[in-house]
């Protein structure tokens, strides 16, 4: 059973081959065996989940349908679940247990998901590598000596293992799709408004975005359909209707035009990646699609604006950890100064510490107009390159990282070059667009992932486009050994 797709899950419990109940207790047990040797999961909910399960099944026999009622999944550990721990993988919130349900958590549960328990993560979703979380880092099960990327290592991992068959996560800047990529997932992030931020403990409020990781992309398709949609508690999420993702999967590709931006084939980027991107290239152009090259001149701006942008909103986001009301507090503080120091010094991680300490320095007096004013306005450029690409084409399609899934450790030293590997995914963070990832062959053994870039709320293109190229591909099939 831990084989079957979402889909394939639907199919089997609308033939009532298995139910909900059965499922969720193999892969209970499966978790049980194995995520030791990953370190995906932060806590387990079995009560909550076998409940789920019976009340899903309940609701079938009741002639309810819906391809999500007893699906067995899992929530990256920064979706508040009420009455269980929301630690967002850091010791700040170690004992923390959200009131409420966060809207992506609250929406899932209503169409029947079963949540078998919260992911790990790096510390407050910042890294590229899982290995900042308070609770260890997460192993690639394609290689268990290797990073699974980050910061939704714990969904990907999982997932990727067949521990369970989707995973919500975030992404502020690449934290579905590259961790997709490097465990051979496809991981969607929506258009910026489009799934709710509501209950979603923020890193960078501008930037990030929830979206599913799964197998397929007829998965993800499943998954955004449960989460995407107008929330009147989030003042950034869009009202925009919600299309049927799943039926436009079968889309022809006849005529779509594909842009290939020059810059992504840099002298950073492996060559070996760069031989499977054209490869699936050529796989797209068989299916009828219209391949060009284009440019996006300011993407060499990304980063710096990047890492000046999210750590700046990080520092306003992460100042209500304060000691004070709910999260870690230092023991025996001797006046309110000393509270304050010592449980975020002790509660933040290095990397945390980091970041907070950039942002609060871009945002000083002094400082704004020299660095956080002009991020912005790089911003600004990049978004106008894409709107301008967007004219003359379809999709945009791209690696999705540099290079294939490091060693644990290899890159702890030297922070920046953590933050190159997320050159291709940050831009769309940035302009607020979807982007996908999906599998595209190996390399030494690893995964690598291609990336897709379309306009705002296209959502259902990106999908369509992985679809068409899974079905006359296998590399989303291959499964990790030992798992």
């Amino acid at each position: 059973m831990h084989q079957l797709t979402l889909a394939e899950i639907a199919r089997g419990l609308a033939d009532k081959k298995f139910s909900s109940e059965e499922l969720t207790k193999v892969l209970l047990a499966r978790i049980a065996q194995l995520d030791p040797q990953l370190n995906s999961f932060i806590s387990l909910t079995e009560d909550l989940a076998l409940t789920q399960a019976k009340a899903a099944d309940a609701r079938r026999a009741n002639g309810e349908s819906g391809a999500l009622l007893g699906a067995p999944i899992a929530h990256k550990d920064l979706f508040c679940t009420q009455g269980i721990r929301t630690s967002c993988g850091s010791k700040m919130l170690d004992n923390f247990k959200a009131p409420y349900d966060a809207t992506v958590v609250a929406k899932l549960a209503a169409a029947g998901a079963v949540t078998l328990g919260k992911t790990n993560m790096d510390e407050f979703a910042m890294g590229s590598a899982n290995e900042s979380s308070y609770y260890g880092a997460v192993k690639n099960p394609w290689n268990l000596e290797h990073v699974p990327g980050g910061s939704s290592g714990g969904s990907a991992a999982a997932v990727a293992a067949r521990l369970l068959p989707a995973a919500t996560g975030t992404d502020t800047g690449g934290s579905i799709r590259q961790p997709a990529a490097l465990t051979n997932l496809t991981g969607l992030k929506p258009t910026y408004g489009r799934v709710s931020r509501w209950g979603m403990i923020a890193y960078a409020s501008s930037l990030d975005q929830g979206g599913p990781l799964a197998r397929t992309a007829e998965d993800c398709a499943i998954l955004l359909q449960g989460m995407a949609g107008f929330d009147p508690n989030d003042s950034t999420s869009i009202d925009e209707p919600v299309p049927d993702y799943s039926a436009s999967l079968n889309g022809s590709l006849q005529g779509l035009r594909i842009g290939v931006p020059k810059e992504y084939f840099s002298a950073g980027l492996d060559p070996r990646i760069a031989e499977l991107i054209h490869n699936s290239v050529k796989e797209l152009e068989k299916l009828g699609a219209v391949v060009k090259e284009i440019s996006l001149p300011n993407m060499q701006h990304a980063i710096p604006a990047y890492y000046v942008i999210a750590p700046a909103e990080a520092s306003s986001n992460l100042s209500r950890f304060d000691g004070v009301r709910f999260g870690y507090r230092c023991e025996n503080p001797v006046n309110l100064s000393d509270l304050y120091k010592r449980s975020r010094g002790e509660g933040f991680g290095a990397e945390v510490q980091r970041r907070i300490m950039v942002g609060a320095y871009a945002l000083s007096a002094g400082y704004y107009d020299a660095y956080y004013l002009k991020a912005q306005k790089i911003r600004r450029l990049i978004k106008n390159d894409f709107m301008a690409a967007f004219n003359e084409v379809d999709i945009i399609l791209g690696p999705t990282t540099p290079n294939p899934a490091w060693k644990l450790g290899a890159k702890n030293s030297d922070p920046v070059a953590a933050y190159l590997e997320d050159v291709y995914t940050i831009t769309a963070n940035l302009a607020g667009l979807p982007g996908l990832s999906m599998p595209a062959g190996f390399v030494d053994g690893l995964p690598v992932g291609v990336q897709l870039l379309a306009p705002y709320f296209q959502e259902g293109r990106l999908l369509n486009v992985a679809h068409q190229y899974q079905l006359n591909t296998d590399w989303h099939t291959r499964t990790p050994t030992g798992f």
